[in-house]
C-alpha cells in the first residue's frame, strides 16, 4: 500500500506531490539506518576482532532490501490495487527478508561490537523468560501462521487497505513474525534457550502444513474485496514460493542437525571399538 498523494494527467502518467516523496523518503529511512548501523558494527567488530565474514554482511544487505521493496514505490504503491503484488510482497517481508536477515547473525554482530558490560546486559535479556516465551518454536508458529490466517480470512486484510496506520501495524508483525519463526528454527546467533531438532522439526512441519492449506484457502475463498483471478495467482505464489524459501529453512535445519550428531555418532564408534577389542 502507498501512501504517496499523486496527481494523475490524461496519459496516465502521474507526478507525486512533495508530500508524497517526504513520505516514501520517511518509509526508507529505518532501512538505511539498519543498514548503515549494521555495516559500522561490521566495521567496528573487524577492527576489534577477526574479520567479520562479508558474506553476513551481504545477507543483511540483500534481507534489508526485500522487506524495503514491500513498503517503498514501486511495490508497495502496485500491492494496494493487485493482490498478486501483495503477495509478492508478503513472500519478500515475511519470508525471505526474515531468512536473510538471521543468517546475517545480527546478535553475534552486536554481542562483537558492545563493550562486555553492555554485552552482558543484553545475555541477560536473551536469557530472559519473555524471550524464551517468544522464541519458542509453537509460539513463534502462531504469531506467524497463525497471524496470516487471521489476516486473510477475515475482514483485516480489506481493513488494512483503508487505514494507514493499521496497515504499518500489520507489515511490522509479518516481518518480526517471521523473524521469530525463522530463528526459533536455525540456531545462527547465540540462543540460551535451545528446543531440540526434533522439537524444531516437528514444529516446522506442521507450520509449513499451515502455511500451505491457507494458500489453498486462499485460491479457493478469496479475502473480501479480492477477485477471484487475484486470489488464484496469490494463492499459487504463496504456495510454491514459500515452498522455495522453505526448502532452504529445511536443508539448514537438517543441516545443523546432522553436524551436531555426527560427533555423537563417532564418539559411539570409539566406544564401540574399546569394548569389543
Amino acid at each position: 500500500m502507498s501512501i504517496n498523494n499523486h496527481i494523475h494527467h490524461g496519459d496516465g502518467t502521474h507526478i507525486y506531490h512533495e508530500d508524497g516523496i517526504i513520505s516514501q523518503s520517511l518509509l526508507a529511512l529505518p532501512f538505511v539506518l539498519i543498514l548503515v548501523m549494521y555495516i559500522l558494527a561490521a566495521f567496528v567488530s573487524s577492527r576489534r576482532h577477526k574479520q567479520w565474514p562479508l558474506y553476513r554482511t551481504a545477507f543483511w544487505t540483500f534481507g534489508v532490501l526485500c522487506a524495503a521493496s514491500t513498503v517503498v514505490e514501486p511495490l508497495a504503491n502496485r500491492a494496494h490495487m493487485d493482490f498478486t503484488a501483495h503477495m509478492i510482497g508478503h513472500l519478500l517481508l515475511g519470508m525471505l527478508a526474515p531468512l536473510l536477515m538471521v543468517l546475517a547473525a545480527p546478535m553475534t554482530l552486536v554481542l562483537r561490537t558492545l563493550n562486555v558490560t553492555l554485552a552482558r546486559r543484553l545475555s541477560r535479556v536473551l536469557k530472559s523468560w519473555p524471550v524464551r516465551i517468544l522464541s519458542d518454536p509453537i509460539v513463534a508458529s502462531f504469531l506467524n501462521v497463525g497471524g496470516l490466517w487471521i489476516l486473510y480470512t477475515t475482514d483485516l486484510y480489506a481493513a488494512m487497505q483503508k487505514n494507514i496506520l493499521l496497515h504499518v501495524l500489520i507489515h511490522i508483525h509479518v516481518f518480526f513474525a517471521g523473524y521469530l519463526f525463522t530463528v526459533s528454527m536455525i540456531y545462527i546467533d547465540p540462543t540460551p534457550h535451545r528446543s531440540s531438532f526434533v522439537y524444531r522439526a516437528i514444529v516446522l512441519v506442521i507450520a509449513l502444513a499451515g502455511h500451505g492449506i491457507l494458500s489453498k484457502y486462499i485460491y479457493a475463498q478469496p479475502p473480501n474485496g479480492v477477485p477471484a483471478t487475484q486470489a488464484e495467482i496469490g494463492g499459487m505464489l504463496m504456495y510454491y514460493g514459500g515452498d522455495a524459501i522453505d526448502v532452504v529453512l529445511i536443508f539448514i535445519l537438517c543441516f545443523q542437525w546432522f553436524r551436531a550428531a555426527r560427533p555423537r555418532a563417532s564418539l559411539a564408534m570409539n566406544k564401540y571399538s574399546e569394548i569389543s577389542n
